[in-house]
């Protein structure tokens, strides 16, 4: 037999197909899993699409005909002179002309005008607002007064340039008119030449109301055609109003201005606008002298005042100030010359030499009371002085203030005089070209035809053609095919947690001993012969599973026990290490279900709760937890005693070693040599085997330190929902320090996903036969 692939190194089925990327099945088992999503996506979008073209309404298209010529006579009268070309009957085409013709059929002024003539504004039909309980018309039985066109002379005035409040209250009519109107040029198709354009456009209208769209698509021709008739006349007959409306206006401002530029002159009492006879400029320069002179003036005198508030400038003037002072200091130096010599005979005590002291004393209070008078006289001087320079200042500049004040009120008003007479003058030569231009319009045309009018106008229409129900329906339901597929997709892209024992020789090179299915909707074995065990099975979340149960459940750990037994050549492992990589994957649960499967074997199992930060193993089968692994570890106990902190649990058939207190350095006391004599003595006690619970790989590391004590380490992953990079971190950490990992339990896994060829299975009882089945559960 060919011997086991080494541990960290194992070569999954699919590995040789790991290279031809990914097949088109693995879309399909995608798109599988989430048939519903794609299913909802696709009924939702179709009947909601369904549901919206059925509230649409019928839409009809009105069509006339218009014809644009060339225009026979160019030139404006109010641009024209001796040198002005007139072009008559010019045969050439324009394409430039026809297309300003195109745009002028869809612009605003022309839209305002049509919803102006049809009163679209409270036209209920054209608003798509009919009144409740009438119907639409039937196509092809309009009212007679709707077949009928518009004459030119129904057509409403033209909106002003000015009236933008006019023009912004119809935009939203102007907009809607736009948007259903259509103009294209009317090309022959019939002629084999190359030119095949005409002088013909179409004017299209889409409305739900069929007479709506006639009427509109007529007012759109007539008031096209009176515009542009309006437009030619405009320029010849409204010129001499013009300039006659003009030549008043101007008139009429010259002598209002004149009035003005003399009422201005009075109130502003402007004599003379001459520099050399300004007295108001020149009292503003003698006051500017006299600030700078009082400016300099507060400046000296501020200097003085800030020097002399100084001790030592004060102590200088003070001793130059008065005689008074030097005499002081006199009779002073000679009292001091008078105690030397009488202490050269006598002593400090010697009533003269007290005498002079006392006149010292005496005199050089004197000084010091005349020195701070003196300083003081002066100190109050200077400072009398600088703010009577300093009150000057601000009277000058007061002044200086009022005065330019002046004489920029009287520069504004030379300013606005000048403007005054600028304006006067302006306009008056104006007037005079008005009025030339004015005898020159002497020739108005008159008569002048029109190259613009309607060839054909449009009837009700009888038939809609649209909108197309059953292909947006259509194209609604491939979208949201194409969608919910795409999504289907993307999701399955984003899943990046391992789902399947796939997954896990392909992703993580390791074997997939069991695969546990999810607990939902699977009842729970109870051990037999413990009432106390069975009601603390149904307040935990984990597991325990009767030797006798035919439950999915039951038949996966026993596939994991037989994985477990048959993981090593020779012998089957007897340490055994259950760890994960993040907590909540259900590591303490298979430590359990594993233990109880071996121990079904007739074999001597002993369960260790390794995991002293969160121990659950005592309240898991209703064990006390005051002593346990940490207080062995902690002390150095003998075999006996470390074999008396295990317990026995009769109606599970194990044996328990739980965490016992929890201890503030769980890692230092899993990697010491204390550890290893368990594991050593336990072994030696004839346990079968030895399975330990331990915290998770990623967070602690704990489960490191015990992997390289044990004989193998089993993976538990929780699937769908662990992490690849995750896993593949705790299996590395594990290879690293040399553990030998048996394989992966892949745990909690969704036996409605259509990626496990065991679904089957597990959903039916695969036992001897039905009588049999039930005899065994009615004995049961």
């Amino acid at each position: 037999a060919a011997p086991p692939p080494p541990f960290g190194a194992y070569t999954a089925a699919g590995d040789a197909d790991e290279g031809e990327g990914v097949h088109l099945r693995d879309y399909w088992h995608a798109v599988r899993k989430r048939l519903w999503l794609v299913f909802g996506i696709v009924v939702l979008v179709t009947t909601m699409a369904a549901i919206y073209m059925a509230r649409q309404a019928n839409v009809y298209v009105a069509q006339a005909r218009v014809q644009v010529d060339l225009e026979n006579v160019g030139g404006s009268p109010l641009g024209s002179s001796k040198n002005a070309s007139i072009i008559v009957n010019n045969p050439t085409s324009d394409p430039t002309y026809f297309n300003t013709q195109l745009q002028i059929l869809t612009s605003p002024g022309l839209m305002r005008r049509v919803v102006k003539t049809l009163d679209l504004e409270h036209n209920p039909e054209f608003l798509g607002r009919r009144p409740t309980g009438q119907r639409q018309p039937a196509a092809g039985s309009p009212k007679e007064a709707d077949e009928l066109p518009l004459a030119a002379s129904s057509v409403a005035p033209a909106t002003s340039r000015d009236d933008l409040v006019e023009a912004k209250r119809l935009s939203p009519y102007v907009g809607v008119l736009q948007g259903g109107l259509k103009i294209e040029p009317v090309k022959e198709m019939r002629t084999a030449g190359f030119n095949k354009d005409t002088r013909l456009i179409d004017v299209r209208f889409r409305h739900s109301d069929p007479a709506v769209a006639a009427k509109i698509v007529n007012a759109v021709a007539d008031t096209f055609v009176l515009s542009n008739l309006e437009r030619k006349g405009e320029t010849n007959t409204s010129t001499g109003e013009f300039l006659q409306k003009r030549v008043a206006e101007l008139q009429s401002s010259i002598r209002t201005g004149e009035e003005q530029l003399a009422n201005y002159a009075k109130n502003n009492k402007i004599i003379s606008l001459d520099a050399g006879q300004n007295i108001v400029v020149d009292r503003l320069s003698g006051l500017n002298r006299q600030l700078l002179e009082a400016e300099n003036e507060r400046k000296f005198a501020e200097a003085e005042f800030r020097v002399a508030r100084t001790p030592e400038a004060s102590r200088a003037i003070t001793e130059t100030a008065t005689k008074e002072i030097t005499d002081t200091e006199a009779k002073i130096n000679l009292l001091r010359q008078k105690r030397a010599q009488l202490l050269a005979r006598y002593t400090e005590e010697w009533p003269e030499v007290l005498e002079v002291d006392k006149q010292l004393v005496e005199l050089e209070r004197q000084l010091t009371s005349i020195s701070g008078r003196v300083t003081s006289n002066l100190t109050t001087n200077l400072e009398t002085r600088y703010r009577q320079a300093l009150a000057r200042e601000q009277a000058v500049r007061r002044a200086f203030n009022e005065q330019r004040g002046a004489t920029v009120d009287q520069n504004e008003a030379a300013i606005n005089y000048r403007i005054l007479q600028q304006e006067i003058a302006t306009n008056k030569s104006l007037l005079d070209n008005l009025l030339q231009r004015s005898r020159e319009n002497d020739v108005v045309m008159a008569g002048m035809p029109n190259n613009i009018y309607v060839v054909d106008y449009a009837l009700t229409p009888d038939a809609p053609i649209g909108p197309k129900r059953t292909q947006s329906v259509a194209l609604a339901f491939l979208l949201a095919l194409a969608f919910g597929v795409g999504l289907a997709l993307f999701l399955e892209y984003l899943n990046d947690t391992i789902r399947s024992a796939e997954d896990v020789e392909r992703l993580l090179r390791l074997p997939a001993l069991a695969v546990i299915p999810a607990v939902g909707g699977l009842s729970r074995r109870r051990l037999p012969g413990a009432n106390a065990l069975m009601r603390r099975v149904d307040n935990q979340p984990e597991l325990l599973i009767d030797a006798d149960a035919r439950s999915p459940l039951a038949e996966a750990y026993r596939h994991l026990r037989t994985s477990v037994l048959l993981s090593q050549a020779g012998h089957p492992p007897r340490t055994l290490l259950v760890s994960s990589s993040l907590p909540g994957e259900g590591k303490t649960t298979t430590t359990i279900n594993t233990a109880m499967s071996l121990a079904q074997t007739g074999a001597k199992v002993v369960v260790i709760d390794a995991d002293m930060r969160r121990p659950r193993l005592h309240s898991i089968f209703g064990e006390g937890n005051k002593r346990g692994l940490s207080t062995i570890l902690s002390s150095n106990m003998s075999a006996g005693e470390m074999l008396a902190n295990v317990v026995s649990h009769e109606a599970s058939g194990l044996h328990l070693l739980c965490s016992g207190p929890v201890p503030p350095n769980p890692a230092e006391l899993i990697g010491s040599e204390q550890m290893r004599r368990l594991i050593a003595t336990l072994v030696e006690a004839g346990y079968d085997h030895i399975v330990i619970d331990s915290p998770p790989i990623a967070s602690f590391t704990d489960s490191v330190l015990i992997s390289t004590m044990v004989d193998g380490v089993l993976m538990v992953v929780h699937g769908g929902k662990s992490s690849r990079s995750i896993v593949r971190r705790s299996r590395q950490i594990l290879q690293d320090v040399g553990a030998k990992i048996l394989g992966v339990v892949l745990n909690n896994v969704n036996l409605r996903s259509h990626d496990y060829y065991y679904q089957r299975y597990y959903q039916q009882s695969y036992y001897a036969s039905e009588p049999e089945a039930e005899h065994l559960a009615s004995r049961g």
